[in-house]
């Protein structure tokens, strides 16, 4: 029996390099294993719990389609759809609330930075958002995920609510581990926290040319460029960090011996490393480019994803239905 694996990515525009790292790398990886079936989604539902534009939602879903295509997932070897295409994520999401008490969720920290990113706006949807997680999951009862270290607490959260239901309606579904990637955390270029789209300056888009990818880098954080310790956080950290990443931990060890001597220039490391990203990103932006022409080939790798991916929800759905005494 092959292992089943579910992933997605929130719609909030074209995907950076967190994501590609942090995820889709990882995505890869776990398509070309013959031991792995793949689920892909584009998390569109999940970013209802955040303050959104609807015309934007509408445009970027598709966009992550487009990013997911161009950086090497295969219709032909994973599932990839749309979350809101199958209905049965949200149905299942309710039913696995129903073994969940209103303080685990409050008490979570990710709930609670939310709130505090977004005072205005601490919806159900958003307390909920791990259940949805769980479900996104157990609906299809993949047993790998393949995010980043930050999500390890929905997963958590996943496994129990997987307890539970196998034990109080004996419902066997597997409990969700975390498949970690070489690049799970990708350091925020302000020097503070991961890329993220929410924080301003702090990412690389999959999207970026040569000259935006040195403008980004040319505002990160730095100093003197000599000293007597490495530092351990802040923008220089996350600056070698993304060395390590894109040039390989050598290079990384070379500047670390040139902050300990003679120094590090800074514009030179800038330049170096805008050069190895690009290099990185030019065949996903060159595969890019002829898919976004071919409006009918993705339209058809997102309506067969939705139909394959709901023949396999809907079993679960109505398993779950049953065993609680509702079918």
């Amino acid at each position: 029996m092959k292992k089943r694996v579910l992933s997605g990515i929130r719609a909030t525009g074209t995907l950076h390099l967190g994501n590609y790292l942090g995820a889709v790398k990882g995505m890869l990886e776990l398509q070309d294993n013959p031991d792995y079936e793949t689920l892909y989604m584009v998390a569109d539902v999940h970013t209802l719990t955040t303050p959104f534009d609807v015309e934007k939602l509408r445009a970027n879903r598709r966009e992550v389609v487009l990013d997911y295509l161009a950086a090497g997932l295969d219709p032909e070897k994973s599932v990839l759809f749309f979350q809101a295409d199958v209905p049965e994520h949200t149905e299942l999401a309710f039913y696995l609330s129903s073994v969940v008490n209103i303080a685990r969720m409050q008490h979570l920290p990710t709930f609670k930075d939310k709130v505090k990113q977004y005072p205005h706006h601490a919806t159900m949807a958003l307390l909920n958002y791990p259940i949805l997680m769980a479900a996104d999951i157990l609906a299809y009862k993949a047993g790998f995920v393949p995010v980043g270290i930050d999500q390890e607490p929905h997963l958590e959260v996943a496994r129990e609510i997987a307890r539970k239901m196998n034990e109080q309606y004996g419902m066997d579904f597997p409990e969700p581990q975390r498949f970690a990637t070489e690049g799970e955390y990708v350091p925020s270029l302000t020097g503070e926290g991961k890329m993220s789209k929410s924080v301003a300056g702090s990412y690389i888009n999959l999207t970026d040319g040569l000259d935006a990818i040195r403008d980004h880098l040319a505002s990160a954080p730095t100093d003197s460029g000599q000293g007597k310790v490495v530092p351990a956080t802040g923008g220089v950290a996350n600056l070698l960090t993304l060395v390590e990443l894109f040039q390989g931990e050598s290079q990384r060890k070379d500047y670390e011996k040139m902050y300990l001597g003679e120094g590090i220039h800074y514009q030179e490391l800038k330049e170096s490393l805008a050069q190895a990203i690009y290099k990185e990103l030019q065949p996903i932006q060159a595969k890019r480019t002829k898919l976004a022409a071919d409006q009918k080939y993705v339209d058809n790798v997102i309506a067969d994803g939705a139909k394959r991916a709901r023949a396999l929800a809907r079993q679960t759905v109505d398993e779950v239905k049953v065993k609680m005494g509702l079918g």
